[in-house]
């Protein structure tokens, strides 16, 4: 079991080197990973990688989402695996055949992550994607069938919204990592929220969560360090 404080993935969900760097050097003694995202993978390219290691980050997620023919994303996600992230995450919803065209070949040992159903998704928006209305009233039957795909195309774990954790972890069990974003302590608000399916710290671990993200909580705090202290301590309250 590992201490509380590595539960947690940040974001540096931000578009300049300094504001990234100066999160990793107050939060790295209290957060198990750093997330970087689209915004700052793009505004400072692979650099910031490199940059965010050599400050001491315990590990580092690189969220790229990627999404599109297979062989492409074979070669985007063997490009992103030279700068050794511990998680790359990949989308579902072209199938098997772009998750087995990032897993078939991984030398770097780098994890991949597969996107299931987005948080800021709601039933009213799969409705209006044109899903099978059987996905519309319960999104967690759409989770597992991605999930199983991911699984079976030799993914490593999946992310996935606090909702849906106990039933990844009931069918699957040790099979898939599981990383829930979304995650909004009871504790705390956060203003003009795009988030559709969340759940608490506590709740999440408790379901079998193996990473939670927790952002705009911690980042939109007055006091950064205290906001992620306390939210181990749900953590904590919870294993």
């Amino acid at each position: 079991m590992k201490e509380p404080k590595n539960y947690i993935i940040f974001p540096l969900d931000v578009a300049s080197y300094e504001e990234a760097i100066q999160y990793v050097k107050t939060l790295k003694g209290h957060v198990g990973l750093f997330k970087v995202g689209l915004e700052l993978f793009i505004s400072q390219g692979p650099a910031i990688l490199k940059a965010v290691s050599e400050e001491g980050a315990p590990g580092i997620f690189l969220d790229l989402k990627l999404h599109d023919i297979p062989a492409t994303v074979s070669r985007a996600f063997q490009a992103a695996t030279r700068y050794r992230p511990m998680f790359i995450t990949v989308h579902c919803d072209e199938g098997e055949g772009i998750l087995k065209a990032a897993a078939q070949d991984n030398p770097a040992g780098t994890k991949i992550l597969a996107i299931t159903v987005l948080t800021s998704l709601s039933s009213n928006n799969l409705t209006q994607l044109g899903y099978d209305p059987r996905f519309e009233d319960n999104i967690i039957d759409l989770v597992l069938l991605r999930a199983r795909i991911a699984r079976d195309a030799g993914c490593h774990g999946v992310v996935c919204s606090g909702h849906e954790v106990a039933a990844i972890k009931q069918e699957f069990g040790d099979d898939l990592l599981i990383v829930a974003p979304g995650i909004r302590p009871s504790w705390g608000e956060v203003s003009q929220d795009d988030q559709a399916r969340i759940v608490t710290p506590q709740r999440a671990v408790r379901d079998g969560a193996d990473y939670i993200v927790v952002g705009r909580p911690i980042r939109d705090a007055s006091d950064p360090v205290a906001a992620a202290q306390r939210i181990a301590e749900d953590i904590a309250s919870a294993l």
